[in-house]
């Protein structure tokens, strides 16, 4: 995990012991619907008093504690994207920014699907087994494999990386395909980090012949490191944002996309490859 340090044993406020958590997972229990202002000792320096009094009132999706101290160690939110310069906009910066004065790593979820108790508690304790086991291995042993590439039994009966987010997701598409549901059965997906910015995920399967459902997910997840790449965590996110939109495939059905208008919006995805960290790799998935 990453350290809070000597920030958060100046500023954060342990969560009371008799609080009834949410989750309880490898020595860490979550509590769910907290504000920011709850979490800590008071203003910290730097940060203004209308900076404060807009941030403070944050509401947390979910806070992860120490089990045996309840101090927090880190925070998630779920919530739809937000229009560049709106107000909500401007209180998710000032919360990030208050967040990091603190010491309180805080991973937030941007979709227009996800953010339901079940999808915050899988999240969670994903990360939290992910961390585990990148605690407990040598990720530059060479051979070593990560969290997210491990091999088992999948939901459908076939191997295949069972820490995959999407697994669930991508296995009920090959159903819906055999059922005659979908045109085609593969989940296709890419990601990018945005240069001190967040990562994206894109998901997408061909509904109808030329037509297809997209699920786009951004995530922050500054200052926390659960030893998944944070852009394949958006992917995956998008995946199971898909599912969930799958399962109503007719409310959907107005928000389909032309499979060649989808293949120009990577195209121009592609073109701001300066503006990623780590470049733009999917490039596959721009040719005709």
């Amino acid at each position: 995990m990453t350290s809070t340090g000597s920030v958060a044993a100046s500023w954060l406020r342990p969560i009371p012991s008799g609080a009834a958590p949410r989750l309880v997972r490898g020595g860490h229990v979550g509590y769910a619907d907290r504000r920011l202002g709850e979490l800590t000792q008071g203003r910290p320096p730097g940060v203004t008093g209308s900076q404060w009094s807009t941030a403070g009132r944050a509401r947390l999706d979910v806070v992860v504690c120490a089990a045996d101290t309840g101090v927090p160690r880190f925070a998630a939110c779920f919530g739809p994207p937000a229009p560049d310069g709106s107000p909500a906009r401007r209180a998710e910066r000032l919360t990030a920014a208050v967040c990091a004065a603190v010491g309180l790593p805080l991973l937030r979820v941007e979709s227009s699907v996800l953010g339901g108790v079940e999808h915050v508690r899988r999240f969670v304790e994903y990360l939290l087994d992910a961390r585990a086991y990148a605690g407990g291995i040598d990720l530059d042993g060479g051979d070593t494999v990560g969290f997210r590439d491990i091999v088992g039994r999948l939901p459908d009966g076939r191997r295949g990386p069972v820490n995959d987010l999407g697994a669930l997701a991508r296995a009920e598409v090959v159903e819906a395909y055999v059922a005659g549901r979908l045109a085609d059965p593969i989940v296709r997906g890419l990601h990018v980090r945005w240069t001190d910015g967040p990562a994206e995920g894109w998901s997408w399967v061909e509904v109808r012949p030329g037509r297809c459902l997209l699920e786009r997910v951004r995530l922050t997840c500054r200052g926390f490191s659960c030893g998944v790449d944070p852009g394949r965590l958006a992917e995956d996110l998008a995946a199971v944002a898909l599912g969930e939109r799958l399962r109503d495939l007719d409310a959907g059905a107005t928000s389909l996309v032309d499979r060649d208008d989808l293949r120009e919006q990577v195209r121009r995805l592609a073109a701001r490859r300066d503006s990623f960290d780590g470049g733009f790799t999917f490039d596959h998935l721009c040719a005709d």
